[in-house]
């Protein structure tokens, strides 16, 4: 079944809205929710195996109270994330990290609007107190040069206006790699996953250390 736009985005809605019902837990839990596409749903893995699981299990291993939230739609672009950004605040939410973009470039949307949609999403959350993370992406070389370059720059630029933790490409160390990617070459493997994974955590890490801190005393 095919369904206009505005209907994909209601669909990205509802199935965020039951992600979220299926990970509630404890409302008083501190969260960390990751906002994205496929990559952070973990298109073609075992729930187990996305990166946003991976990094739970870091958590849980280490003591440390967060539960990640895998805000993740398939299909989904930074328009979308921003009709479904509200949803994300649901419950004591912490950091929220951003990982928009690999649809918009694949589609060649243009850099202007991923940027002006990242732009109300980080503000609508930071006005609310909660630390934003963003999450790069690069654009398929097809579209040319000036168009990567614009739409790699999106994400650096918005992270010095807003004094955001970047994560300067979320798919470091894993892109154009057949061994850690799935047959598509676009979304990664088990052992792909994983280093998303470490890029994340390399950020994530260093923002929960002195909230952790400062509980424990």
């Amino acid at each position: 079944m095919r369904f206009p736009g505005w209907g994909i985005r209601l669909l990205a809605c509802l199935a965020l809205a039951a992600t979220l019902h299926a990970q509630a837990g404890n409302q008083t839990e501190q969260r960390v929710v990751i906002l994205g596409d496929s990559l952070t749903a973990g298109l073609g893995l075992p729930p187990q195996q996305a990166f946003p699981m991976l990094l739970q299990q870091r958590l849980d291993a280490q003591g440390l109270k967060y539960r990640i939230i895998n805000g993740g739609v398939s299909g989904d672009t930074s328009a979308g994330g921003l009709d479904r950004i509200n949803l994300a605040f649901d419950g004591d939410v912490r950091v929220l990290i951003l990982a928009f973009g690999g649809n918009d470039g694949l589609r060649g949307l243009p850099a202007d609007e991923l940027k002006r949609n990242l732009t109300r999403m980080i503000e609508r959350a930071v006005a609310r107190g909660i630390t934003v993370v963003l999450a790069g992406m690069e654009a398929p070389p097809n579209f040319g040069p000036r168009y990567t370059t614009e739409f790699r720059n999106v994400y650096p630029d918005l992270a010095t206006r807003y004094h955001l933790k970047l994560i300067p490409f979320l798919l470091q160390g894993v892109a154009g790699n057949p061994s850690l990617n799935q047959r598509d070459g676009i979304h990664p493997n088990a052992q792909g996953s994983r280093i998303v994974a470490d890029n994340v955590w390399a950020v994530l890490r260093p923002i929960l250390e002195p909230r952790i801190s400062r509980k424990s005393q």
